[in-house]
């Protein structure tokens, strides 16, 4: 798996949504890609913080394409680690 598809896949990744597959592939990606963990982590805590403040209003769908599509910019533009393909 590459950073784009772990990213593509991040939202169904953490709310197990996904196969069984594409949940090894993307666990064993993340094992090996510092950047993509960081990732993972930012986000995890960015949804636990948002649910710890009581929020419940979600995102609307231009602002969630937005921030989903700054994030796979800046994935991109970073140099890859040596096991991240």
């Amino acid at each position: 798996m590459q950073c784009a598809e772990l990213v593509s896949y991040l939202s169904d990744y953490i709310d197990n949504n996904l196969s069984e597959e594409l949940t090894r592939e993307a666990q064993e990606h993340l094992a090996t890609c510092q950047n993509c963990h960081i990732v993972l982590d930012s986000t995890q805590r960015t949804i636990l913080l948002y649910r710890q403040r009581g929020q419940r209003a979600g995102l609307s769908p231009r602002r969630h394409e937005s921030l989903f599509n700054q994030l796979a910019e800046t994935l991109a533009s970073r140099p890859a680690e040596p096991n991240c393909e």
